[in-house]
């Protein structure tokens, strides 16, 4: 039984497996590489202040081998990721993906803010350190680092040149006799004079002693000068000086670094006329520490100034690179960031567009995993909701019309629908019976499929209609279908939508043929009782008439009593077989309801079979019986069931010749088999008496249970009348069709107990 469809369901899918998220969605991994990237960031900008403290080859060194492939590499992991994600992006609009141009049009919104700002800052930072480094290396820096060292140059120099100065004078001046017999009276007025005269410094005296064949030694005299200034040091640095002088024979200059500052020395010979070495004067300027610190200051400025000026490049594509490098990993980031967060927004916008299309397909076990617990999330599980009471709907639906349609396919009424633009939308497995539709109907134009011949009177009804008749139709017809009749009771009603609009149309069959037949055998059972009645009454007056006539005529001739005994013995015979016909109306006309009882129906075939054995056992006729074991027993009346078989296997004996019938015309013997079986689907316990005779014409299957209509040339035709009426009585139906390869099968079907 085909099933008929009013709610046209989706076809079931799987549920989509669950998307494995990827490593980089992870929020614990995502707030680690967060964290990373702050304390990268923080790091590198409390390093970024001690960079002045690093040498300058080894900021040449760092940008040259560190740097640089670092700017290189992380340039080339930003370009990467942009050009990946534009053609991701390209390639999703290429394809018109969901949500693609939206996708483009964030990325591109967040990409702008984050790569506009970043390169302005780059921009803008690098031409400040290019700037500033023009500063430090412009001319009035070169100009004032310069002076500044001359300056300290000069002042050093000038102590230098004073003490020198001194000395020499002092050589020269004081008396080398003096100095040879070390004469404090003579030297020490003119030493104090010197230093008087400049009011700084200090004076050491020295006379050298020694012998032939031994280096001369210097030994201390006498100094003059400012008391601050330390004798230890003084003296032993002197003394050293002193020696070499006196060794050389050369005016040497010697700077002593002291604790307040530097002590310039200047050695001087003094020379007898002969030109003899009889003395050394040692002249002393010393610099205050603060003076010294800022001339060494002033110098160490002018070597640094020197080198960095000689590094400028270097050094400024240090602090570009090194700029570049934070502008870059804070931009790399920052895109990812971006594209993080775009693809978090879409992401679930996406997933729920694909989960919409795949709930509109029928896939209604469909399940999308919320990424996170914020208000996306939340409208996930929203969705998941949705999904979840639409599959309850759509299976509680799909039960009502699973239902219905078990209910349409059970009922014995035809029901066709129609849509609205006059297609064949469903039919029924009665409408497909009543009216010999196939499948193909389904979809077809109204118009082609009632076009049939044989269809052709339910064709106006249809057309009307479709004509826009929202009262509808109500009309009997009668289909000839295999040469028989069916009688259809036919309604057709318009489906009229809110706002008037056609939806189509439904047409219900209903077979009331059987209805029709009854009223027949109503009509005959009337005309039976009638027929009894008046013809029964004159019967009687005319048979005692004969008797009488037998009676009165018994002394009559020969010859006249033979002729009164032939007409009344004609009349007596005719008017008995009008008796019995009168019986057989009256019995049709008056016939009891069934006395319903459960009954075994094997017992009664095998009983009514039995009844045979004796008639038949001198013909070639062979009566057999096929009973199924286990039959479940029949609420029936025993004594019309037996009826019915009796007057089933007399109409099968009569058909095949009768009781003495020779064999067939094919060589087979006349059979006659009685059969029964269960069908458990339906609940129906059947009967089948079966035969190899001639056969019945189609057109003559359904006159067959008619009142007063037979085959045979003779009887009353009353007998196969009569059995429909008993089995329709017990809520059964018998019916006829045509045996394999020849004959009768006359089948009765009666609910189980």
């Amino acid at each position: 039984m085909r099933p008929v469809s009013l709610l046209t369901p989706d076809p079931a899918e799987p549920a989509t497996p669950p998307r494995r998220r990827r490593p980089f969605d992870n929020p614990r991994l995502i707030g680690i590489a967060v964290f990373v990237l702050v304390a990268l960031l923080v790091v590198l900008f409390l390093a970024a202040p001690r960079t002045e403290q690093l040498r300058p080859e080894f900021i040449s060194d760092v940008v040259r081998y560190a740097l640089s492939p670092i700017v290189l590499l992380m340039l080339a992991a930003l370009i990467f990721v942009l050009a990946r994600n534009i053609l991701k992006l390209w390639v999703e609009r290429r394809r018109a993906l969901p949500f693609a141009r939206f996708r483009a049009k964030l990325v591109a919104a967040l990409l702008a803010m984050t790569i506009i700002p970043s390169v302005l800052v780059l921009l803008i930072g690098s031409e400040m350190i290019t700037s500033s480094a023009q500063r430090w290396f412009s001319t009035p820096a070169e100009e004032l680092v310069t002076g500044a060292n001359e300056i300290a140059q000069i002042v050093y120099t000038d102590r230098a040149n004073v003490a020198v100065a001194r000395a020499q004078r002092l050589a020269s001046t004081l008396a080398a006799d003096a100095v040879a017999a070390g004469d404090l009276a003579v030297l020490q007025p003119l030493l104090a004079s010197e230093v008087a005269s400049t009011s700084t410094g200090m004076v050491e005296l020295y006379r050298v002693a020694g012998s032939p064949g031994v280096a001369p030694d210097a030994v201390f005299l006498t100094s003059v000068g400012e008391s601050s200034m330390p004798r230890s040091h003084a003296m032993a640095s002197a003394d050293r000086l002193a020696s070499r002088v006196a060794a050389s024979g050369r005016a040497e200059r010697l700077d002593d670094q002291i604790p307040d500052g530097l002590l310039i020395r200047a050695a001087a010979p003094v020379r007898s006329i002969s030109g003899a070495i009889v003395g050394v004067v040692v002249a002393s300027e010393a610099m205050s520490g603060r003076i010294n610190a800022r001339a060494r200051s002033m110098a160490d400025a002018y070597s640094q100034y020197q080198q960095l000026s000689v590094l400028r490049g270097p050094l400024q594509g240090f602090y570009l690179s090194f700029f570049l490098a934070v502008t870059l990993l804070i931009l790399i980031s920052a895109t990812w960031f971006g594209l993080f967060v775009a693809k978090r927004i879409t992401r679930p916008v996406q997933m729920l567009a694909e989960g919409a299309r795949a709930v509109g397909s029928g896939q209604l076990d469909l399940r999308i995993e919320p990424d996170s617990s914020d208000e996306l999330g939340s409208l996930v599980e929203a969705f998941n909701t949705m999904a979840a009471e639409l599959r309850t709907s759509h299976e509680r639906l799909d039960a009502r019309r699973r239902y219905i349609e078990t209910i349409l396919e059970r009922v014995a009424t035809g029901v066709i629908s129609l849509s609205a633009d006059g297609k064949v939308s469903t039919v029924n497995g009665a409408a497909e019976r009543l009216l010999a539709l196939g499948p193909k109907a389904i979809g077809q134009p109204a118009a082609s499929v009632f076009g049939r011949e044989d269809l052709a009177p339910l064709l106006p009804i249809i057309e009307a209609t479709g004509q826009g008749r929202p009262a509808g139709l109500v009309e009997e017809i009668t289909l000839a279908r295999e040469e028989r009749e069916i009688h259809l009771a036919v309604a057709s009603t318009m489906l009229i939508a809110e706002g008037g609009k056609s939806e189509g149309a439904v047409v219900v069959l209903d077979d009331v043929t059987p209805l029709i037949r009854a009223q027949r055998v109503a009509a005959w059972r009337d005309v039976a009782r009638r027929l009894a009645h008046e013809i029964k009454n004159p019967l009687t007056p005319i048979q005692l008439s004969a008797e009488r006539l037998q009676r009165n005529f018994a002394t009559a001739p020969p010859n006249a009593r033979a002729l009164v005994e032939e007409c009344t013995g004609a009349i007596i015979t005719e008017v008995e077989a009008l008796k019995g016909l009168v019986d057989e109306f009256a019995q049709f006309a008056r016939m009891r309801g069934p006395k319903l009882m459960p009954a075994d129906l094997n017992l009664l075939a095998a009983d009514t079979v039995r009844l045979y054995r004796g008639v038949l056992q001198q013909g070639a006729l062979q009566l057999t019986q096929e009973l199924q074991p286990a039959l479940p027993p029949v609420r029936m009346d025993p004594e019309q069931m037996r009826q019915v078989l009796i007057n089933l296997v007399d109409n099968a004996i009569d058909a095949l010749g009768g009781a003495t019938a020779g064999p067939r015309p094919s060589g087979e013997p006349p059979r006659i088999a009685v059969a029964t079986s269960y069908e458990a689907g339906s609940g129906v316990v059947r009967v089948t008496v079966a035969d190899n005779g001639p056969g019945i014409p189609v057109a003559d299957r359904e006159k067959l249970f008619l009142p007063y209509y037979s085959t045979k040339g003779r009887g009353s035709g009353l007998g196969l009348a009569i059995v429909r009426r008993i089995i329709t009585e017990h809520g059964g139906t018998v019916d006829v069709t045509d045996a394999v390869p020849q004959g009768t099968v006359f089948t009765v079907d009666l609910p189980a107990a």
